[in-house]
């Protein structure tokens, strides 16, 4: 079914991308000159996608998990017909351009997810296809199936030596993703040289204990082998399918099967070789007409008559099914019903104290009967997390429409696999686990916020107050390191009444991940917020006093013990504000009216907070006073090891006093 233009597509595809690589003088050629053949086939004779719509909802997703090989993801963008031009890939890897060093969601046309962070493509591509599934059991009828695509990725060994890519394909398999299709690259060669020196895994072997599909095609060359291979997988429906391909890196290279072609320019000389033995005759970044004709009649035909072709089931779906559509299309644009918490209940004071992980559980509950787009998932620690949806079930092979996704103990994949179903749209998805493994998943959030992603990750046992568990944990630098991401919100809420509006924050968030910090012991229910309409400004007066001679400034369970510290004083005869700071993000971005309002100038400040003081200086200035913990925990019942490390009313108040009143 291949034709000479098919092969003069390859060819363009390689040596587009290895100009790229030379005009920037940076970059890995090694990739696009061996993987360009199986690119193409899935690209232009199998990729559902609509190149002049390119967020087609129900398009094929491909993700190029192997994101260093970005300038071949480039040529097959730009020679599929998207927004990305020609003088745009001139200007690879360049400040301000749109072909950035690893291709970057939102960024760039196309680009399904940000890559590079190796594994994670693959983690990613999980999570999409766990949407798929979920959506098309929540939306698709007997007589209309709305969401019906496949998620594809290509891969390195990079790939799969990474070990969130174990965790994400075990669930894979388990869950039985048959619309997830993996290409591995497998050309035997790392960076630092032959994979032998690391790697000697039987990967057929690997994935078939993971519960996947495994096909070889042994020629990376043979375009109708890859074809067969891929339409094979596709056949599929008991399980993913990963497809290895053998490659030659850096194929037509002098130093073809040598990690010298993986990630430097191959120069001038070795690019004319290579041309040479791909016959291609042409000057760089020069383009035959017959290659843009075969991509014209491959993905940019199909793609357009397939998206004709759904927006016509959607417009019958629309009519047939009005209130299905309007959630449908409310999912994928991120939109939920006007004044939507008023359905979630609200705190008073004289209701029994209970962690703030009790009451996010309870709020999850309301939060889910708004809309079914919001679903979450734990890493195996629902009881203890309490952010199941109580009157779901499981997300399981058998279960597809089930809220609830059993991660298992998997932080990471569980964080990379949330980004994926983000980056899929539709859904209002959560993740959880306790605080301080934050530090298992931190990449994932990382990426989140790199992407733009507005994944709430829901995390409990927030502080030393865990207790007899101890200083394995008990959380001490992490709020520091989550707060250091750049577009992360991270919120620490006092009492029940900020974490309901904890989750307006993360639910109303577009383009920012949220991370929602949550006890696990008691707290009561402040007096103070009863009334409280919102915390998006990060923080506020809760208690205030004229002319006072002390801001306390606190966070979470703190705030509690900042207002009876603040009465103790009082008693004394000093004048004090407290300040709740659910969010120093938040904070940050208010205007310098609002902050000097909440924390003026010339008065003196402490923060309370039981973690790390490393970053409260913004705050309380040069000469204040920082309450907390620089040291890690100690294992014991969890209000004796507050006291131990001094967080009492007594001996906060013993510190300020020596600090301020002596």
């Amino acid at each position: 079914m291949f034709t000479n233009n098919d092969t003069l597509a390859v060819n363009a595809i390689r040596a587009l991308s290895i100009a790229q690589i030379e005009k920037a003088n940076s970059g890995h050629p090694g990739l696009p000159m061996g993987a360009a053949p199986m690119a193409y086939v899935l690209y232009n004779k199998i990729l559902k996608a609509n190149p002049k719509n390119a967020k087609f909802f129900d398009r094929d997703r491909f993700i190029l998990s192997a994101g260093h090989g970005s300038s071949m993801l480039y040529s097959l963008l730009h020679l599929s017909g998207y927004k990305l031009s020609m003088d745009d890939l001139k200007e690879f890897r360049q400040i301000g351009s749109l072909t950035p060093g690893h291709p970057e969601f939102g960024h760039t046309e196309g680009v399904e997810v940000t890559t590079g962070p190796l594994g994670q493509g693959i983690a990613q591509a999980v999570g999409m296809a766990i949407c798929e599934k979920h959506m098309a059991a929540l939306y698709n009828k007997n007589d209309l199936e709305i969401i019906d695509h496949y998620t594809f990725a290509l891969c390195g060994d990079g790939d799969l030596m990474e070990g969130v890519s174990y965790e994400a394909m075990s669930l894979a398999g388990h869950l039985k993703l048959n619309k997830l299709i993996v290409l591995y690259d497998s050309n035997g060669i790392c960076l630092d040289g032959d994979l032998t020196t690391s790697f000697s895994e039987n990967v057929e072997a690997r994935v078939k204990a993971q519960n996947w599909n495994y096909l070889r095609v042994e020629d990376g060359n043979n375009l109708d082998d890859i074809y067969q291979a891929i339409e094979t997988a596709k056949g599929y429906s008991n399980a993913p399918s990963l497809i290895e391909v053998k490659t030659v890196i850096g194929y037509g290279s002098v130093n073809e099967g040598t990690n010298k072609v993986h990630g430097a320019p191959i120069g001038s000389e070795d690019f004319a070789a290579a041309k040479k033995v791909y016959g291609w005759n042409y000057a760089d970044f020069e383009i035959p007409e017959e290659v843009y004709q075969v991509f014209s009649e491959g993905i940019a035909k199909k793609g357009r008559e397939a998206n004709e072709l759904w927006d016509e089931k959607l417009k019958s779906y629309k009519e047939k099914y009005p209130e299905d559509y309007k959630e449908l299309m409310a999912g994928i644009n991120r939109e939920l019903p006007e004044n939507f918490m008023e359905k979630v209940r609200k705190y008073d004071s004289s209701m029994k104290a209970s962690a703030t992980r009790a009451s996010g559980g309870e709020i999850i509950q309301d939060l889910a009967k708004i809309t079914r787009n919001f679903w979450g998932g734990s890493a195996d620690l629902f009881s203890s997390n309490k952010t199941n949806i109580k009157d779901s079930e499981a997300f399981r092979d058998e279960s597809p429409a089930g809220r609830n996704i059993w991660y298992g103990v998997r932080e990471f994949a569980m964080g990379a696999i949330g980004n994926g179903i983000m980056a899929h749209g539709g859904s209002f998805h959560h993740v959880s686990t306790f605080f301080v493994f934050s530090d298992y998943l931190k990449a994932a959030v990382r990426l989140s916020a790199l992407s733009g992603h507005p994944l709430t990750y829901a995390m409990t046992h927030d502080s030393i107050a865990v207790g007899e568990d101890g200083p394995t944990h008990e959380p001490i630098e992490q709020l520091a390191m989550l707060r250091a991401i750049p577009n992360t919100i991270v919120l620490r809420p006092a009492d029940a009444n900020e974490t309901r509006l904890a989750w307006k924050v993360a639910l109303e968030s577009k383009t920012s991940p949220v991370v929602i910090a949550l006890t696990r012991q008691n707290v009561k229910n402040l007096k103070e917020t009863e009334n409280l309409d919102n915390i998006d400004k990060g923080a506020y007066i809760i208690k205030d006093s004229e002319n006072p001679d002390l801001i306390l400034i606190a966070t979470g369970s703190e705030v509690a013990l900042a207002l009876d510290t603040a009465k103790a004083l009082e008693e004394e005869g000093k004048k004090i504000r407290v300040v709740s700071m659910p969010s120093m993000e938040l904070f940050r971005a208010q205007d310098e009216a609002y902050k000097k309002e909440v924390l003026p100038k010339g008065v003196k400040k402490v923060s309370i907070e039981m973690a790390t003081t490393f970053g409260w200086a913004e705050w309380t200035g040069a000469c204040g006073l920082n309450i907390g913990i620089d040291r890690f925990g100690i294992s014991g019942k969890g209000d004796l090891v507050q006291e131990e490390l001094g967080f009492s009313v007594e001996a906060i108040k013993e510190k300020i006093e020596n600090k301020f009143f002596k």
